[in-house]
């Protein structure tokens, strides 16, 4: 069959008509016959143990059928990810920590309800606050993802102390909230033993078997639906509590039942971006080649579940450098569970590094997207591997072209200050085992099925694409079917590795398809015939060669020195990112993580309450979140890149490459308009005025 041209045009969101005229249905959206509302009552001490519960007021609240307790709660098997062991003792290991669910008729009631239950506590002291030198710090023995905590080559410290031109400072990222448009929300039914289950996740296969652990059920036993979710960024990338104490809840009831957090609740129970310090030192020759690169990482965890924050990974993979170090500290506090947020690690260390060259481009008089040309490796400088594909240096330059970099002039508008700003960026290139079914039907369409979870990303479209281009059908004969666990099961979208993932075994589904095609004559019978396949062993095989996407940022902002705002007027990404199998939906994702990269740079940031040890910023009007008036018109282009080392489609992650290089580039440009460093995020009106009025 013919090729079509199907992978890289600009195809609609099949989607997209659902949403829009409010047909979708989200996981809170399911009148199932005789559905109930359930609430989480939140702890109120920072840390502790509950002395007593009186549950009569709430009881007695119209409305209310029954308040779950560790109690009378169903008792669960324990968890692998401690932050799932709900209602289960009597400990409190963080504030905000579920010690109550009150399930009623409707949502106002199970809400008057849950503010009407009464708890003592016996508290202990706590501590909250990741400081600078904290004594509870220490070298963890893998970071997020096992990754190595260290990376030693050479003698950096060595190095460091000879080298003619230092940088030696500390940068600081706070906690950070994903937030998404539709909160954490699950709806859950029990039927004759069976658990169903429509919840908001960006993997449903993992949610399944999550729950059949602790349930001590039966994996065919459970089905777990998301159709259609409202965003995570990576607060949905595992099972939260809503899913749990939504099934706890409807087995104690024997009714359908549908918790939604309110958005009060998020920051402390879904996961946050970890807050980091880092400590970046680099040594240069007089002619700006690294000689050293070191960066110490110190962030924080919970009691509950250790995850630590890979900030300092990305220094092993952009810049040539005989003396190398990067090692990761985390501290273990009295605060909620961290976990990923939307290009964990890379976000926070890369500002750190981006920034720092910056300053190293300034100390030296170099222009600093030379500077970054100027140490460009040939090989991953961490792991001594060949890079599969790397056009960093393209996207630089062609960056440069399309931005006017060496027009640039630091330059005043009245009380604006005017400066531009550059910063590099990477992800790596990741794909998990996945399995598909493809099938050929008597009319002449194909049904592809798999459990992959469209989060806003235009999973279905795209994998319509993958498959028509294999199949040489045209993109309207190909449906997709996806998330629900009954399907064939698939990984999690996160880690930029979903299109990845589903995308290659769709692809080999449908090459297998067609030699059985080939070798049928006559007319299909009518159940159609159909393949199956799974990537396992090849999806996650070891490779010999460094894979990772690359691209570039640049940035024009104007300081106003009377108010201290600083404004994006322009931002400009250029990626290298192996082939793009939809314009469209590509340029949603690059542009949405330049926006996301723009929060974190300006509005967001999330602030530990030392004596609560909560979070101050628990709604949309404290936590800002960029709206169209923050936001200037976005530019994202790619250079094509035919890498053969990567899976049948050629493609890499996107989703979260545009968010790395964002906040350095602007923190880069604020330097250049001001000739003030700032070296703690966000760039808020009052650090910039302090600052400008110190000078």
């Amino acid at each position: 069959m013919a090729r079509t041209a199907a992978l890289g045009a600009p195809a609609e969101r099949r989607e997209g008509p659902a949403k829009v005229t409010g047909a979708a249905r989200y996981a809170a959206e399911h009148p199932l016959p005789g559905r109930v509302h359930a609430r989480a009552v939140p702890a109120t001490v920072a840390r502790g143990r509950i002395t007593g519960i009186d549950t009569g007021p709430a009881r007695a609240v119209p409305g209310v059928l029954t308040v779950l307790t560790y109690e009378n709660a169903p008792r669960l098997a324990e968890p692998e990810d401690a932050t799932l062991a709900l209602l289960q003792d009597s400990d409190v290991p963080h504030r905000g920590w579920c010690v109550a669910l009150v399930v009623a008729e409707t949502p106002e009631a199970a809400r008057a309800g849950a503010g009407a239950v009464r708890i003592t506590y016996d508290t202990v002291g706590h501590d909250a606050v990741l400081t600078p030198g904290h004594p509870g710090a220490h070298e963890p023995e893998e970071v997020n993802g096992g990754q190595p905590a260290r990376c030693r080559r050479g003698d950096p410290e060595t190095a460091f102390a000879a080298a003619p031109v230092r940088v030696d400072v500390t940068y600081r990222t706070p906690p950070l909230h994903n937030h998404p448009m539709e909160p954490h929300a699950s709806t859950a039914c029990w039927e004759r033993g069976r658990l169903t289950v429509y919840t908001s996740s960006q993997g449903t296969s993992d949610v399944r078997g999550v729950l059949a652990g602790l349930f001590a059920l039966p994996v065919d036993r459970i089905t777990v639906r998301a159709e259609h979710v409202g965003g995570g960024f990576g607060s949905k990338g595992s099972p939260r509590p809503d899913v749990v104490l939504a099934a706890m809840a409807a087995r104690y009831t024997g009714r359908p039942v549908t918790l939604a957090y309110p958005r009060r609740h998020l920051p402390t129970v879904v996961g946050h971006r970890a807050p980091t310090l880092n400590r970046m030192r680099l040594g240069a020759t007089s002619d700006g080649r690294l000689t050293a690169l070191l960066h110490d990482v110190t962030t924080h965890t919970s009691p509950v579940r250790s995850f630590v924050e890979a900030a300092g990974t990305i220094s092993g993979v952009m810049y040539a450098t005989p003396n190398l170090s990067f090692v990761h500290h985390v501290v273990p506090l009295d605060v909620p569970s961290p976990s990923w947020m939307r290009a964990p690690g890379e976000a926070t260390g890369m500002y750190a590094l981006e920034s720092a060259m910056d300053e190293l481009a300034d100390a030296l008089g170099t222009d600093p997207v030379e500077l970054r040309i100027r140490n460009e490796p040939e090989r991953e400088p961490a792991g001594d591997l060949p890079f599969s594909s790397r056009h960093l240096v393209e996207c630089l330059r062609e960056g440069a072209r399309r931005f006017a970099w060496t027009h640039r002039v630091r330059r005043a508008e009245g009380p604006l200050l005017i400066g531009a700003g550059v910063a590099a960026a990477t992800y790596p290139v990741m794909a998990s085992p996945c399995t598909a079914a493809a099938e050929a039907r008597p009319d002449g369409t194909f049904l592809i099925r798999v459990n992959a979870s469209d989060i806003g990303t235009g999973a279905r479209t795209v994998l319509a694409q993958i498959a028509a281009d294999a199949l040489g059908a045209p993109l309207d004969r190909v449906r997709t079917e996806i998330g629900d666990s009954d399907l064939p099961p698939a990984p999690v979208a996160g880690g930029s590795s979903g299109t990845a993932s589903w995308g290659w075994v769709v692809y080999e589904a449908c090459a297998r398809l067609l030699n059985r095609l080939a070798d049928h004559t006559g007319p299909l019978p009518e159940r159609g015939i159909g393949v199956r396949a799974d990537t396992s062993g090849r999806a996650d095989a070891d490779s010999p060669y460094a894979r990772h996407a690359f691209g570039a940022h640049f940035a024009e902002v104007a300081v106003d020195t009377v108010t201290g705002e600083v404004r994006v007027r322009r931002l400009l990404g250029v990626y290298a990112a192996g082939h793009i199998l939809n314009s469209r939906t590509a340029r949603s994702q690059f542009v949405g993580g330049m926006t996301m990269g723009l929060g974190m740079a300006l509005t967001e940031g999330s602030t530990v309450d030392a004596a609560y040890g909560d979070f101050a910023e628990a709604d949309l009007a404290s936590y800002h979140v960029p709206a169209h008036a923050d936001v200037p018109d976005i530019e994202a282009h790619w250079i094509d890149e035919d890498d053969p080392h990567l899976n049948p489609m050629g493609s890499k992650g996107i989703g979260e490459i545009g968010v790395v290089g964002t906040p350095a580039a602007i923190g880069n440009a604020v330097h250049h308009a001001t000739g003030i460093r700032f070296r703690t995020l966000p760039l808020t009106p009052d650090r910039i005025l302090t600052a400008l009025n110190a000078r």
